[in-house]
């Protein structure tokens, strides 16, 4: 993965954390918020996490501020929040952009990579987020960029 070439983030604690050390393992990168309605996602992240981790699963959870201002605590209350209220074990980093000029690199490259495709309308949250979307926010909707917190839709 170029996008893991030499690349790094930090982690709600302030240590930069390489992303070398997860070449060889499966990867499930998020965006989140701790004031979405999709918050409750931590609950089945970290089950799944749990389940998996040991097969070399690592999920990724990335705080992002841009929709709607879901994120606007700081690194010690979001890592707070993660861990009392979900048990969050997983990776956290510190709060990044994901979309725009200001992306983190791993989101640029995720997007140049895979694109974005639009939600998968059959799914019945996915329908009410982009009505959402379309009626409040109209610009998230145009373009490859990340659309919302927990709803990067795509396939590396």
């Amino acid at each position: 993965m170029k996008a893991f070439d030499n690349g790094s983030a930090v982690s709600l604690y302030g240590d930069d954390i390489s992303f070398d050390q997860y070449r060889g393992k499966v990867i499930l990168i998020v965006n989140t918020a701790s004031e979405c309605r999709y918050t409750p996602q931590y609950e089945g992240l970290e089950e799944l996490y749990v389940a998996y981790k040991d097969a070399g699963l690592e999920i990724l959870g990335f705080p992002c501020n841009q929709f709607g201002v879901q994120e606007p605590g700081e690194s010690g209350q979001i890592a707070k929040f993660c861990e009392e209220n979900y048990g969050v074990s997983f990776q956290m980093f510190d709060k990044v952009d994901v979309r725009g000029k200001r992306a983190h690199p791993l989101f640029k490259w995720l997007v140049a990579e895979a694109g974005n495709e639009p939600f998968d309308l059959d799914l019945p949250e996915a329908k009410s987020l982009t009505d959402f979307l379309a009626k409040t926010y109209p610009k998230l909707l145009e373009g490859d960029d990340v659309k919302c917190n927990f709803f990067f839709c795509s396939s590396v």
